[in-house]
């Protein structure tokens, strides 16, 4: 969060799976779709946080599956644990607060009185979370009889049922609602209240979510039964939730624009640059529509024309240097030449780039640096640098001149000697 000027422009809080993520869409492409909008046009002043029901582990499984971007701050564990930044830095003073009248002995010992619990993973059984699998048609029994059981103790529990098939027992102060009320009181009282909150869900775990005040709402267009009748017990009068057509990552963008709460049209979205023009002048946006194109040169779904090759030699400083991640540098001019060859040979592959925590910085009146980490996707085969471009306006009858380009491999990241990576 330190890393915004002021306060942040639009907030994003969106559960993973079948939310963000559409486990149905092996292209990822509605949430490619979303990475791309996002670091266009809101990376660089708004926050982007992650409230999903899985612990830090499978979390971060997750993550080495799909493309899916770093957010600002996670909410894990049903709201049990948050966490900042890429190293995860837990919130302490969140995780005191959950320790009111919590006994996880306890709620252990009654939970196993009730052979129809069936404990999950271990991974999954975290300091304020036990939690099991339990089929639907047990539900209702098992679910009064636990709670009849955890009130003799007094203890503050409550007890969450969602996707038909998973039971959390969580201290009563926790869940994905009160872990975002909690993050809004620290966001306010550092000043930097968003200016818009936008929340996503799917299922009975992120309906919390829909009851913290001044947020706007989206149920994806793919959302199971059990939230969908919550939102019309208790939030059926309530003009800024809504159900959204579109699945998952689609839905979330849907909603940007049924709000109008900020540029809700992907670059991922548009197929002729030629005929589309973006009225700010954003670094942010050059580098994501170029990755882009060249994603779309290498799998042939542009057309090879001179008029293409001509604007990426216009587009590089013939005098600046491209730093490839193993250390050798060619002059930029080289580059136009290196694209032409590499045209279409990634044709009819699951090939997809996407960048991530693209930042921003002007140097001069008419020079930016631009940093971000590039991804790189073949099948299941992922690759990343970290890339800095050195941009200007200068040099360029419009828009952006790419003067210098360095690249640096990831750790664990790096491609094979008989992989090309080329920008």
């Amino acid at each position: 969060m330190d890393r915004l000027n002021g306060p942040p422009r639009l907030m994003i809080v969106s559960d993973l799976d079948f939310t963000m993520v559409d486990h149905e869409d092996p292209e990822n492409l509605s949430l490619l779709r979303f990475n791309a909008l996002w670091e266009a046009y809101y990376r660089h002043d708004s926050l982007l946080v992650y409230s999903t029901g899985r612990s830090p582990t499978i979390y971060k499984q997750l993550r080495n599956e799909k493309p899916l971007l770093t957010p600002d701050i996670t909410i894990m564990s049903v709201g049990t644990e948050i966490a900042y930044g890429e190293p995860m830095v837990p919130d302490y003073d969140w995780e005191q607060h959950l320790n009111l009248n919590w006994d996880r002995d306890i709620i252990t010992q009654e939970t196993a009185k009730f052979p129809q619990l069936i404990p999950q993973s271990g991974t999954e059984q975290r300091p304020h979370k036990v939690s099991f699998f339990l089929e639907k048609p047990n539900s209702l029994e098992v679910i009064k009889a636990l709670s009849e059981s955890l009130e003799k103790h007094k203890l503050d529990v409550k007890i969450i049922y969602s996707h038909g098939t998973a039971l959390d027992v969580l201290p009563k102060g926790a869940d994905k609602g009160q872990a975002l009320a909690y993050l809004q009181r620290k966001l306010k009282a550092n000043g930097r209240v968003p200016l818009s909150s936008l929340v996503c869900g799917d299922s009975g775990n992120d309906a919390e979510l829909f009851t913290v005040p001044d947020v706007y709402g989206v149920m994806v267009g793919n959302a199971q039964e059990e939230l969908l009748q919550w939102c019309a017990e208790n939030a059926r009068n309530n003009p800024n939730i809504i159900h959204s057509t579109e699945r998952c990552a689609s839905g979330i963008i849907q909603a940007i624009g049924k709000f109008s709460i900020g540029p809700n049209v992907s670059p991922r979205d548009i197929k002729d640059w030629g005929k589309c023009r973006v009225n700010v002048l954003s670094p942010g946006y050059e580098v994501v529509k170029f990755y882009l194109l060249y994603e779309r040169w290498r799998r042939a779904e542009v057309e090879k024309s001179d008029q293409i090759l001509q604007n990426l030699k216009s587009s590089f400083y013939p005098l600046g240097t491209f730093v490839h991640p193993s250390g050798t540098e060619q002059p930029m001019s080289k580059c136009k030449d290196m694209m032409e060859r590499l045209y279409g040979d990634k044709q009819g592959k699951q090939y997809c780039i996407w960048l991530d925590r693209v930042s921003t910085s002007q140097i001069g009146s008419d020079a930016w640096l631009v940093k971000f980490d590039k991804w790189e996707s073949t099948g299941e085969e992922r690759h990343c640098c970290l890339t800095t471009v050195l941009l200007n306006t200068k040099q360029a009858e419009e828009g952006f001149t790419w003067m210098h380009i360095h690249q640096t491999w990831l750790d664990g990241l790096e491609t094979k000697p008989r992989i090309v990576w080329f920008l």
